[in-house]
């Protein structure tokens, strides 16, 4: 019997932001509870921001540069493998509670009337929609006009003012109050893969409820400061005004408190989904797995959202619970968010995909250490779609907007992040763990221009380059085909 699967994504979730690596303000009881008795993946790091290029490759286990979903609304290549397709052809039911930002490949539309053309927020093919909160949010805002709130202003203004209804009425709540339903109703033999996606912590920055008033602004701290030599791109970045930070120490303040009231709240969230498996006898047959598709800056580096090289946007939690597995605990050794669909493959017993860029995580469930790991992690960011707008991008001839690009590796004591104009930054985290102290030590800098080089050559697209056609047949090398 292949297991459950609950799969949560706690969107635009800070990886630091857990009570149980230290935060000196945030609370996440449930998620410590979980972690604790799971395995705990505390250096684990998106591949690329925003939403879309995020989830793209969570859901596929590849790099940015084999996906190409560089931005919100970029088509997610309909050949590729995904989460959804693997579950189902294991035999279980994928079912999505939320969203999954995946726009679809126009080849695959009915013609350019399709309505999936119209928005990015496409459904990842191979689930099963059962609540859907893309757009209006239609469910959730009828859901509080029948509970006589007034819904006039619409949903960004409801989600911007959550703190003004009680914490039972909002978004995070009203998801899981839809996904308890549906695990006591269901009447579906097949085991399921249940994607809850959830919206927060996600901006608009405004937590639920009692969790608005949960922490004083007072206690929360002040962000890092951007450095004054800046590159370029950040002075860019902190030139948009949706990523640029409150210079108002009070306003930051109350963002930053807004956002661990966030926390905090969908903790209690995962708690409630935890209870309710408990309580249905699905606890001992379900693994939970609650990971983020992104981080947040939260004002560091003058920068709120996600954005640009910085840890804060890439660094996610993993917590990944198998009843069926002992749990290695905590992990500091570097995952990554394309790791998740190998290890799906092997935990439905399936073949891991060979488009998968990442590796399975199943030693480490088990307790165990595998017999290689990556000793660097890889993250990549493009921001042509926020360079569109300003200038002429004729094709072929121009090619700039190839350029609105950087890729970074980082080791243990050091990163590097290659910008596509032919710029570079490298950081000493040895000595300064902000990634604001320049690394001078030019060797160490060559090392990890190697490390980015071999990385970027050891995954590149490997549909074909194991298939060898020989004697009127086509077989993968070394098992069917031999050397001629």
């Amino acid at each position: 019997m292949r297991p459950n699967v609950l799969f949560v994504t706690l969107d635009q979730f800070r990886g630091d932001s857990l009570s149980c690596l230290g935060h000196p303000v945030v609370r996440t009881p449930h998620l410590d509870a979980l972690a604790s008795v799971g395995t705990h993946f505390v250096r684990h790091h998106t591949q690329s921001t925003p939403c879309a290029p995020g989830r793209a490759g969570l859901y596929t286990g590849m790099y940015q540069m084999n996906h190409r979903v560089v931005a919100n609304g970029t088509p997610l290549d309909d050949r590729f493998d995904n989460v959804a397709r693997l579950a189902n052809r294991a035999g279980l039911h994928s079912v999505l509670f939320g969203y999954t930002d995946q726009s679809i490949d126009p080849r695959v539309t009915t013609g350019p009337d399709d309505p999936r053309l119209l928005t990015y927020e496409g459904l990842l093919p191979g689930f099963d929609w059962r609540l859907d909160l893309t757009g209006d949010m239609t469910p959730w805002v009828e859901h509080l006009a029948a509970l006589g709130h007034d819904t006039s202003g619409g949903n960004i203004a409801l989600l911007a003012s959550e703190h003004e209804r009680p914490a039972e009425h909002g978004i995070s709540a009203f998801t899981t109050d839809r996904i308890i339903e549906w695990l006591g109703s269901r009447d579906d033999d097949r085991p399921f893969f249940l994607h809850a996606s959830y919206l927060r912590p996600h901006p608009p920055y405004s937590a639920p409820g009692h969790f608005a008033d949960l922490y004083d602004p007072a206690d929360v701290g002040l962000p890092l400061a951007p450095v004054s030599d800046r590159h370029p791109a950040h002075d860019l970045f902190l030139s948009i005004g949706w990523v640029t930070a409150p210079t108002d120490e009070a306003a930051i303040r109350r963002l930053r408190a807004q956002y661990y009231g966030m926390i905090t709240a969908v903790d209690h969230e995962v708690g409630r989904l935890v209870t309710a498996l408990r309580n249905l006898g699905l606890y001992d047959s379900t693994s939970i797995i609650v990971t983020a598709d992104h981080g947040e800056q939260l004002g560091d580096h003058g920068l709120v959202q996600k954005v640009g090289w910085f840890e804060e946007s890439h660094h996610v939690p993993l917590i990944w619970f198998d009843p069926r597995r002992p749990g290695g605990g905590r992990i500091d050794a570097f995952t990554e968010s394309i790791d998740v669909m190998p290890t799906l493959a092997e935990t439905w017993s399936q073949p891991v995909p060979l488009q998968c860029d990442g590796l399975p995580l199943t030693p480490f469930l088990d307790g165990a250490t595998p017999p290689w790991w990556r000793t660097v992690t890889a993250w990549e960011f493009d921001w042509r779609f926020a360079m569109i707008p300003l200038g002429d991008w004729t094709w072929p001839w121009n090619r700039d907007l190839e350029k609105q690009n950087l890729a970074v590796v980082r080791d243990e004591t050091a990163a590097y992040v290659q910008f596509g104009d032919g710029s570079w930054l490298a950081f000493d985290l040895a000595a300064d763990p902000t990634w604001r102290t320049p690394l001078v030590d030019n060797e160490r800098v060559l090392e990890l221009t190697r490390e980015m080089l071999l990385w970027r050559s050891r995954h590149s697209d490997r549909t074909h380059t194991g298939l060898l056609v020989s004697n009127g047949g086509v077989g993968r090398w070394p098992d069917g085909v031999p050397w001629r």
